[in-house]
């Protein structure tokens, strides 16, 4: 009943990338974690697969619409790999905890969550006055491709810590600070991610054990997710839809943290213990010594 009740929502996580460029990483994680029983690190990889190659499918269509603007990927992209390759790297380091991963995990989450929100409340507006989604704002800042390259590496660094990829800060980025419109920037989020999510695996490989007959299964479900939500743009508001869905996020982020922060605090405790004993230890060795 759970492996079937992880495939359907491996689904739902295929159809969000597809109809809003992003949302599907925050969903296969705690899927992964809490409905297929997975370890954190571990899920974690296997979220960068799923996450990955679905998105690589999914750019194909908007790519065919010329919703994609290649040097734009290219800027944002390459500073987003660096960070999830050193991203990984650090999460693979003993010290960073499985409860902090988590922990931090369910912050972004709330991040994405109150984004989503905040998007779908800018653009009513818009929709009401009879302008379309092509609409784009003006660019915010000068020198607007320094900034997109800096957020590029902190949204890489997040995707490499806990496998979020990233789509709920890249898509308004890419239109604040790429000056892109929103279909455009949609599909070229797509390609990040999945250049985000490369990157990260490999600061995982050989680091954790990957159950891959799952991680096949499961991107096979999210693949044909994908496909339905790229149809089902074509008639759905994304507008609508990223409202309720970024309500669903907020819950999701308090379940996680409630979860996991009991087990974050126990973690430090025993972390701020553990280098207190060391210290005296020392100390004694030393004193020993003289």
């Amino acid at each position: 009943m759970l492996y079937a009740l992880g495939h359907l929502l491996a689904i739902a996580i295929g159809v969000s990338l597809g109809l809003l460029g992003s949302g599907g990483s925050v969903l296969a994680l705690p899927v992964l974690v809490y409905v297929m029983s997975i370890p954190t690190k571990s899920a974690i990889a296997m979220t960068l697969i799923v996450v990955g190659s679905v998105s690589l499918v999914g750019v194909i269509p908007h790519w065919r619409r010329g919703h994609l603007n290649g040097k734009t990927a290219i800027v944002f992209g390459s500073a987003a790999m660096l960070g999830a390759y050193l991203g990984a790297r650090l999460a693979t380091q003993p010290w960073v905890t499985e409860a902090f991963q988590m922990v931090l995990f369910g912050v972004a989450m709330f991040l994405a969550a109150g984004l989503m929100i905040y998007r779908t409340a800018k653009s009513e507006p818009l929709a009401e006055s009879g302008q379309d989604r092509g609409f784009h704002q003006q660019p915010v800042c000068k020198y607007c491709w320094l900034w997109l390259m800096a957020e590029g590496i902190g949204v890489g660094g997040l995707t490499g810590l806990v496998g979020v990829g990233g789509g709920f800060a890249i898509v308004p980025a890419l239109v604040l600070l790429g000056k892109l419109p929103i279909k455009q920037a949609i599909g070229t989020s797509l390609l990040i991610i999945a250049g985000n999510s490369i990157a990260g695996l490999l600061g995982y490989l050989g680091q954790v054990d990957l159950n891959w007959h799952l991680t096949v299964s499961f991107t096979f479900a999210a693949g044909l997710g994908s496909v339905l939500g790229n149809y089902l743009g074509q008639f759905i508001s994304a507008n609508q839809l990223q409202k309720g869905f970024g309500y669903f996020l907020l819950a999701i982020a308090t379940f996680v943290l409630v979860k996991n922060y009991a087990n974050f605090r126990v973690s430090q405790k025993f972390s701020a213990t553990s280098t207190t004993s060391t210290i005296k230890t020392v100390r004694v060795d030393l004193a020993r010594r003289n």
